[in-house]
């Protein structure tokens, strides 16, 4: 049970996955740490260091147990996260105790965990992108061909369809996916620089012999599983990567707050729900209302994400020379919660996604309002293929639209433009034929057929590249 008298982050108590959670949690870390020891102790053995099999072998059988009341107890005496765990860690493996660490700095095991912590974080990220967009790809297909008022300048204007509506969330999301997998293709480790990225202290282990060092990161790098490496740094991997890294976070939220507040401005209207559980209250004193909860709490989520690359790119500009460590404590917080915050997000983005609620008479009805107004072009055209003068057409159907327009805004009563023209003489031409040129689906343009291409051809190719992590659904744990 947690302490409720001390404060708890929300975004483990109430929003991030615990897979998320537990991808920056102590343990994973601090087991990458003793990962990142046994590869580097292993390799300078390969290469000819005075490090035995048994001391090795003794380090790896205490690769998971580890004793965090130790380490924690050493911190306190000295001040040094990481060589409190070196000594926790000798503790455990008293015959490795020398050799743990050797030639390395503690940004070794810091910085390499770290990007490796936010390799899978991304990973985690990507699955669930993936997901939202295999949703949406559904509901824009399902809803392609209905039709609804497109809105420029939140004013009603051309009609598109629900569907197509749907592609612009989701080629927002494209978008997104091709930042977070281009940044994951070029994704390095610091690798084994030494204190200040020379390799000093590794080049002094090898009497000088720098191709044993060249050799000593590559092998340590590969046993961790990856290829590349900043091939310079300071003391640290360069934080502008931390910036990179939020910017696309950013993004990510950035497309989910259009979403969400698209989809909460079409449930005042009444015309796009999302869903909503039988048991649950969307107001504690107006017991009819049906609050958009998890949009607005997606809102919340991506509004304080948006506020924390220019944090990173604070980090990034103040790095004096080979490092500074006003970096650190910031770090701590900033990178984890930027990866809770999104996981947060999409998690919700999945959920709504896969069960938005379409009210299709209610859109049927808005477009009706307006769609006279819309056709009149259409209507005048008709009437001067058949022989009417223009400008005498164009003038009539001005002031039946002021008319109807009036009546609508100063009497409250519904558009009847239509039945005005279906009883003018003028119009007499379309008078039987107002049905058929005031039919909705005909002023959708391409949209259908946009949606399908686009789905085709941008969609479809990404969601088979990655059909082994599809399958996921959105939780919504509060």
């Amino acid at each position: 049970m947690s302490d409720k008298t001390i404060y708890e982050n929300p975004l483990n108590t109430r929003y991030a996955s615990r897979e998320m959670q537990e991808n920056f949690g102590d343990g994973k870390r601090f087991r990458l740490w003793r990962k990142l020891w046994i590869a580097l102790a292993e390799s300078e053995k390969e290469l000819g260091l005075p490090i035995t099999e048994e001391q090795i072998e003794e380090l790896k059988a205490h690769a998971e147990d580890i004793d965090y009341e130790r380490a924690e107890k050493y911190e306190r005496e000295v001040r040094h996260d990481v060589m409190a765990h070196v000594k926790a860690y000798g503790d455990a493996a008293p015959s490795a105790k020398g050799i743990i660490h050797l030639g390395a700095t503690s940004c070794f095991v810091d910085c390499n965990s770290e990007l490796m912590i936010m390799r899978d974080g991304l990973e985690i990220l990507l699955k669930k992108l993936v997901n939202v967009m295999e949703k949406l790809k559904n509901f824009a297909l399902r809803y392609k061909d209905v039709p609804t008022l497109g809105f420029t300048h939140l004013q009603p204007a051309q009609l598109t369809t629900v569907g197509k509506r749907a592609t612009l969330w989701l080629q927002d999301l494209m978008l997104d996916y091709e930042s977070l997998t281009a940044l994951l293709a070029k994704f390095r480790l610091r690798g084994v620089k030494g204190t200040t990225g020379t390799q000093a202290s590794f080049l002094d282990l090898f009497d000088g012999d720098g191709e044993k060092v060249k050799e000593l990161e590559k092998r340590v790098v590969e046993k961790l599983g990856y290829e590349k490496v900043y091939a310079v740094t300071g003391q640290t991997y360069p934080r502008k990567f931390d910036y990179n890294v939020l910017c696309v976070l950013s993004q990510i939220a950035q497309s989910a707050y259009k979403f969400s507040n698209d989809i909460r401005i079409l449930q005042n209207m009444k015309e796009v729900e999302e869903p909503f559980e039988k048991s649950q209250i969307g107001s504690s004193a107006m017991a009819y209302k049906r609050n958009p909860m998890r949009c607005e709490r997606m809102g919340s989520l991506c509004r304080y994400m948006l506020s924390l690359p220019v944090n990173s790119a604070f980090t990034a500009s103040t790095q004096w020379f080979e490092r500074t460590l006003d970096d650190s404590a910031n770090r701590r917080i900033v990178n984890a919660q930027a990866f809770l915050t999104v996981d947060a997000v999409l998690n919700l983005y999945m959920n709504v996604a896969e069960n938005l609620v379409v009210y299709e008479k209610t859109i049927a009805k808005h477009v009706a309002a307006e769609l006279p107004f819309m056709a009149t072009e259409n209507i005048l055209m008709e009437c001067v293929k058949a022989g009417g003068d223009r400008q005498e057409l164009h003038e009539r159907i001005r002031v039946l639209s002021q008319e109807a327009g009036m009546a609508v805004k100063q009497e409250g009563k519904e558009n009847d433009l239509l039945a005005r023209i279906a009883v003018d003489p003028l119009f007499e031409a379309v008078h039987a034929r107002l049905p058929e040129i005031v039919d909705a689906k005909k002023f959708v343009g391409r949209a259908p057929r946009q949606t399908e291409e686009f789905i085709e051809g941008e969609i479809v190719p990404i969601l088979k590249k990655h059909a082994a992590l599809l399958g996921e659904r959105g939780d919504v744990r509060v």
